[in-house]
């Protein structure tokens, strides 16, 4: 049999530290004083060769890897990888220029310009920049909406409305290229001021939720195409649902020979893709599926004459050559100024997050604040050349990988691709379907869908992030893709905010033999110690939960330290109010006394003054021995007559009902004997009435000792250590000491400068560890003699464990 192997233990003996033993101990090195703002900016100012040289590196990351350039490891795959790449280039670039509603020609300038600016500045080896269908598709809910068909009508010499494309063409390219470089703007801007951590707000969840529901966007708008339709054009919220709606109404209507075109299209795209995947370890390239579609739609195209005999919308006129750059229409940026935000934000997402991957495969760095800075100048650049948004594409992305590109070397040969289009082939591609390009768009939409997958995954990890994936998908379907990214973002942050809000709050048991103290609703073997409440939360504590907290302290404790102080007062001041009554009581007594002893019968004013002197003394033993009665036995408040402080101790007894104080007995016997004028009725009435202390919670003598496990709090601000003053003031005046551990070194530094410490209120009650704070409690109150309790407590405060 095989011998169960043990765990190494370990024995650590050491004095209890707190906090101000703990700096001694550890010689805390005092916080240096912050550099003036006026030597920092002298010193960021000052300019050297190897700092010159160093920023220059930083800044054109491609002057420190392309004298390095190893042809003899990389030329061959960069050149594969570029050429595969750059033949996809073509056919997603006209696709998806669809998509943002601008010619097609327009594509294929979004997939020139910006790879070769990214080629220069960016840091990611494998991303491939270029055309995106959720960047295209933002990108075409702009022009749309800034130049919707009805601004184009005009009458032709028949009288009836005509649409001008050239006009409405031009001018939604001149939106899209307004809003492209104001959205490179924000991104260059961002990325100066090292921003490039805002895209942490936008969780996974929240970027994948969103891209489905681009997806599904997409595929809407792309509809006309597939069924040759002409529906209105819908903006703002629930767009996309009357869009689907006046599709449906107008099926009737579909375009025959437009619908064919759709369907082979698709059968053959779906089919060449899966044949792709399954022969992909045997084929040394990927077929290129959509540029055979594209050749053999064009020539199908061109013989048939499907435009001219079946009605079949074709892409229309590519001019040969680039366009000239051209400044932007300035006036349209109050515009599109939200929109630009949106996709500076979500293009910087979608690139950050694809090229971290590849980076952590490969192992290499990615610097986020300069891939911010490379793709808004790929998007600024581009739009003078009348370009729109890019972002990195996943599929050319793995592409690239996949087929051996290791520099961004590949993209630039990608890019030679395009512009050998651009320049010879681009008109010969004037008789392409617009349906065959649609279903291009289909079919590389396909892993967007399959992330509907999420939903199970999510369901079984976190139902939390399946919100936020739910919330996300809806919103950008009810409210547009820019709305809907707002109210994502909001929603993704609420959820946090309301997980700090509501955190779990328990109380901490020790395990036995161990200095380990868990939860003891988690865990069986945690156990309690006496007298002791240790209180965890697992969350900080901030403006929002301190109230939360506060009450989860009171309810764990079992001490409603709000109704104990209200009650405290009121005895307090019913006993101030008996003092004054006995001192008047004295004085009327005195005189009366006075004027008997100085008048005739004076045998019977000696009786009357031992009456009085004993009425003072019942009232004194009244005073003493107040009973007090509640549910599971018998609390007694002996507050000292003469005394104006209140000095409480509760004692525990029998059934109340057979509790009883000799004393008080004899007191309510002899009470016969007081002279009727001094209203002995009332005090008495008052002294022994029946008080429900039931719902004050335990009484002081269960719990001597409070501990806050502050180990989970990263930050304290004012609020919650006004709450911390509090709670140490409000338990002190019940005689509960009440004590910190695990604060960490920031936390505590907080604690200094918030003004927390205080003569009565010293490092003395922080402790590195709860085992620390609870061998300090139970030393202060006597070495427990309670089985359960698994410490040693030694008289030199020296822990064993």
């Amino acid at each position: 049999m095989e011998a169960v192997q043990r765990s190494p233990g370990y024995s650590v003996e050491r004095e209890v530290l707190d906090e101000q033993s703990l700096e001694e101990v550890a010689q805390r090195r005092e916080k240096s004083p912050r550099t003036p703002l006026a030597d920092r900016l002298k010193h960021s100012l000052r300019c050297s060769g190897r700092r010159l040289r160093r920023s220059v590196l930083r800044w054109v990351p491609v002057l420190s890897w392309l004298p390095r350039y190893s042809f003899r490891d990389s030329a061959l795959g960069d050149l594969v990888s570029g050429v595969s790449v750059g033949i996809m280039h073509l056919p997603q670039g006209m696709a998806y220029a669809l998509l943002a509603s601008v010619p097609p020609v327009f594509g294929l300038y979004s997939s020139f310009y910006p790879v070769l600016v990214y080629f220069i500045f960016g840091t990611s080896r494998h991303i491939s920049i270029g055309t995106f269908a959720v960047i295209s598709l933002m990108v075409g809910s702009v022009t749309e909406r800034l130049a919707p068909n009805e601004n184009f009508l005009r009458n032709d010499t028949n009288g009836t409305e005509v649409l001008d494309l050239t006009a409405r063409d031009t001018y939604r390219v001149q939106v899209a290229a307004a809003v492209t470089i104001l959205a490179g703007i924000f991104q260059v801007v961002l990325g100066l001021v090292q921003f490039g951590f805002v895209v942490t707000y936008l969780s996974n969840p929240l970027v994948r939720g969103y891209t489905t529901g681009a997806a599904v966007n997409a595929v809407i708008s792309q509809l006309k195409y597939i069924f040759g339709l002409h529906p209105r054009r819908h903006s703002g919220p629930l767009s996309l649902a009357y869009t689907l709606i006046d599709v449906c109404w107008l099926l009737p209507q579909t375009n025959l020979g437009t619908l064919v075109v759709s369907v082979v299209s698709l059968v053959a795209l779906i089919a060449a893709k899966e044949l792709n995947v399954r022969l992909s370890k045997k084929l040394p390239l990927p077929i290129p599926v959509e540029l055979i579609m594209i050749v053999a739609g064009t020539l199908v195209s061109s013989l048939a004459s499907l435009q001219p005999q079946y009605g079949v919308e074709v892409v229309g006129e590519i001019p040969s050559g680039l366009q000239p750059p051209r400044a932007p229409d300035v006036s349209l940026f109050r515009e599109v100024i939200g929109d630009a935000f949106a996709l500076a934000i979500v293009g910087y997402a979608i690139s950050i997050s694809l090229g971290k991957t590849f980076a952590l495969k490969h192992g290499y760095k990615v610097d986020s604040s300069q891939e911010l800075v490379a793709l808004g100048l790929s998007n600024t650049v581009g739009g003078f050349f009348q370009c729109y948004s890019v972002s990195s594409s996943m599929s050319r992305s793995l592409i690239q990988e996949s087929t051996g590109g290791k520099t961004q070397m590949a993209s630039a040969v990608s890019a030679v691709i395009v512009l050998v289009t651009v320049l010879k082939l681009g008109s010969l591609f004037q008789s392409l379907p617009k349906a065959v390009l649609s279903a291009i768009v289909f079919v590389n939409l396909k892993g967007m869908f399959m992330q509907f997958l999420d939903i199970c995954t999510l369901w079984r990890s976190s139902k939390i992030d399946l919100l936020v994936w739910v919330v996300t998908f809806v919103s950008t379907l009810l409210l547009n893709l820019d709305l809907g990214l707002a109210a994502s973002i909001s929603f993704a942050l609420l959820t946090v905010i309301f997980r700090t809000q509501l955190p779990r709050y328990s109380v901490l048991g020790q395990i036995p033999g161990t200095e380990l103290y868990l939860d003891v609703e988690t865990y069986a073997e945690a156990r309690e110690i006496p007298g002791i409440t240790i209180f965890r939360s697992s969350a900080t504590v901030y403006f929002a939960n301190t109230e939360l907290y506060l009450e989860a302290l009171k309810k764990k404790s079992g001490i409603d330290i709000g109704k104990l102080l209200t009650y405290k007062r009121k005895q307090a001041a019913k006993q101030q109010r008996r003092e004054q009554r006995e001192q008047r009581r004295a004085r009327r007594h005195a005189k009366r006394a006075e004027r008997t002893l100085k008048g005739p019968g004076a045998r019977e004013s000696r009786g009357l003054v031992f009456s009085v002197e004993k009425e003072a003394q019942l009232w004194r033993e009244q005073e003493r021995h107040t009973v007090r009665h509640q549910g599971n036995g018998t609390v007694f408040v002996r507050p000292q007559a003469g005394n104006r402080q209140v000095s409480w101790e509760y004692l525990k007894m029998g059934d109340p009902d057979t509790a009883t104080l000799g004393s008080v007995s004899e007191l309510e016997g002899d009470t016969s004997t007081v002279d009727s004028s001094c209203d002995t009725q009332d005090t008495l009435s008052r002294d022994l009435e029946r008080l429900s202390l039931g719902s004050l919670g335990k009484w002081s003598w269960d719990i001597h000792s409070i501990i806050l496990d502050l180990s989970t709090c990263n930050f304290l601000d004012t609020v919650a250590i006004n709450t911390l003053k509090s709670i140490f003031t409000d338990f002190g005046e019940i005689d509960v000491g009440v004590y910190i551990a695990g604060c960490q070194a920031c936390v505590v530094e907080q604690l200094e400068c918030g003004d927390f410490f205080i003569p009565s209120l010293t490092k003395r009650h922080l402790f590195p560890s709860v085992h620390d704070a609870v061998l300090h409690c139970l030393q202060l109150h006597g070495t427990p003699t309670t089985p359960g309790i698994d410490c040693i407590l030694d008289v030199d405060r020296s822990t064993k464990l």
